[in-house]
């Protein structure tokens, strides 16, 4: 970790699309008020498990959230700072699986159609 950039600053609290409202721009994942990633592709959205698409799933993991019944916090940055060691944890991982999405994606464009006899 660059001991020049604080904790704070990589801190994420909920990532959410730019735009606003109805035209949310998926081409930009605001991940808090200082880091911004822009351009992302569409193709990176077509990468589905379980029906959902993974780099929305990792958005909403992603937060600072408080379980109304038991009062308990989850919070990425804990696991990041405390486990991993690195507070970049949470962005990195969000572009990591930006990369995946994209070449997963592109790996079953280029295969051949299903023949079933």
């Amino acid at each position: 970790m660059d001991q020049k950039v604080p904790v704070s600053f990589y801190r994420v609290t909920k990532m959410k699309f730019g735009g606003r409202g109805k035209d949310k721009d998926r081409s930009t994942v605001i991940y808090n008020v200082r880091i911004t990633m822009e351009n992302i592709q569409p193709a990176a959205y077509e990468y589905f498990v379980n029906g959902r698409s993974v780099l929305e799933w990792v958005m909403k993991r992603q937060v600072v959230k408080q379980d109304r019944a038991s009062g308990i916090v989850n919070e990425a940055n804990d696991y990041a700072n405390e486990t991993v060691g690195d507070p970049r944890y949470p962005l990195d991982l969000f572009r990591r699986i930006v990369t995946v999405s994209l070449d997963t994606v592109n790996i079953v464009n280029e295969l051949p159609p299903l023949e079933i006899e």
